[in-house]
């Protein structure tokens, strides 16, 4: 037993951006200091998930409140000594969520607010940055759901294939063959846009 919960701090602390072991156990435990630390860690990976995904509004933020109920009823559950890291169970969680909601009908998708975009230097730089916003939501909102959610999670959160394939029930293969297609199919939708800059 010892050995095993060894092995659960290390993997777990291995990566600096996972919760460790012990706001884990927390967790479990019902902690709400725990529970506020693990929402706290994840909260905007989950809701950048499914802004980018769904589009932005009121609909997202139930939906990732709903993200953080079913893993808390489903944290006993958890092997943290496993192969999925809690951001990818969490991401799988919140996928799963987005396939019930794409069978509602949906508002197109909205602009997602960019972390750390430059300030504007003039106001035509300024125009220009919405207008390629503008067309990258356009273009985004063509992809089938399946691509949009690969390329999400490829290029907004950073998660490499073998853990999109885990998160999203599918080969490795699959996923890079839906990688490389949204990219493609961007590439033509956008070719406008970059030609005209």
């Amino acid at each position: 037993m010892a050995v095993a919960a060894a092995r659960c701090v290390a993997r777990v602390d291995a990566d600096p951006a996972e919760v460790d072991a012990s706001i884990l156990d927390g967790c479990r435990a019902g902690d709400p200091v725990a529970l506020t630390a693990f929402v706290s860690r994840y909260q905007h990976r989950v809701f950048g998930f499914l802004s980018r995904t769904l589009g932005a509004g009121p609909h997202v933020e139930d939906l990732a409140q709903e993200v953080f109920l079913r893993a808390c009823r489903a944290l006993p559950g958890f092997d943290a000594t496993g192969s999925a890291r809690p951001s990818t169970w969490l991401l799988t969680i919140a996928r799963r969520l987005v396939i019930d909601a794409r069978r509602k009908p949906r508002p197109a998708l909205a602009a997602v607010d960019v972390d750390h975009a430059p300030a504007p230097e003039t106001p035509e730089t300024e125009r220009r940055r919405i207008e390629i916003g503008r067309a990258i939501e356009r273009a985004a909102s063509q992809l089938p759901d399946d691509q949009r959610d690969v390329f999400v999670l490829a290029e907004f959160h950073d998660v490499d294939q073998r853990e999109i394939a885990s998160i999203l029930g599918v080969p490795e293969n699959t996923v890079k063959t839906r990688l490389f297609r949204a990219r493609e199919r961007l590439r033509a939708l956008l070719r406008g846009v970059w030609e005209d800059m």
